[in-house]
């Protein structure tokens, strides 16, 4: 199979989003402390706000450009958060984000698929370079990076406007040379 289709690691699956996770999408997703974590995910989410997440994962995936995955147990293919990596061709360059559901939180489950989709992305994509931001008041996004090889290179403040709140983000990036060196 097609990395870019379906990746496994020790402890996940993670696949193409489906229709049938709209219900469970919406239920994590709508979570307060979800939203505040993320630049994306609106708060309240609906299940309206899933199928628009599904039709952008379909989309991204058809056009080569942006690979969305759901981030499931293998057992039961619970779906249990996203993430993803936006690919800018001319630049070899890729940009990570992602979300998981707060009852999942602490596990270590964003860094195992975050390192999955790195790998992807140096090894199929042919990326040269992999970033990321996060908020500056979600550290543990940070930590999902650091522990990934990331290097935080930047603070951009006054970044991003989210529901009328200037907000401020670390940017970390990781180099392929750099991912070669530490596998």
């Amino acid at each position: 199979m097609d990395p870019r289709n379906q990746l496994r690691t020790p402890r996940l699956l993670l696949t193409a989003p489906r229709v049938t996770d709209i219900p469970r999408i919406a239920t994590l997703a709508n979570d307060p402390d979800v939203a505040k974590m993320t630049l994306n995910i609106p708060h309240p989410y609906t299940e309206m706000d899933a199928v628009f997440w599904l039709n952008m994962a379909r989309e991204g995936r058809a056009g080569g450009h942006h690979y969305i995955f759901a981030i499931r147990d293998p057992e039961a293919e619970e779906f249990l958060g996203g993430v993803g990596i936006t690919v800018n061709e001319l630049h070899q360059r890729g940009t990570l984000g992602y979300w998981l559901g707060q009852p999942y939180w602490g596990q270590g489950i964003t860094t195992e698929a975050v390192a999955a989709l790195i790998a992807m992305g140096f090894e199929e994509l042919k990326l040269h370079r992999i970033d990321a931001t996060h908020l500056v008041t979600n550290p543990a996004s940070g930590r999902v990076m650091e522990k990934n090889g990331m290097k935080k290179e930047a603070l951009l403040e006054d970044y991003f406007i989210r529901k009328g709140r200037i907000s401020s983000v670390y940017q970390y990036r990781i180099l392929r040379r750099e991912w070669a060196a530490e596998k």
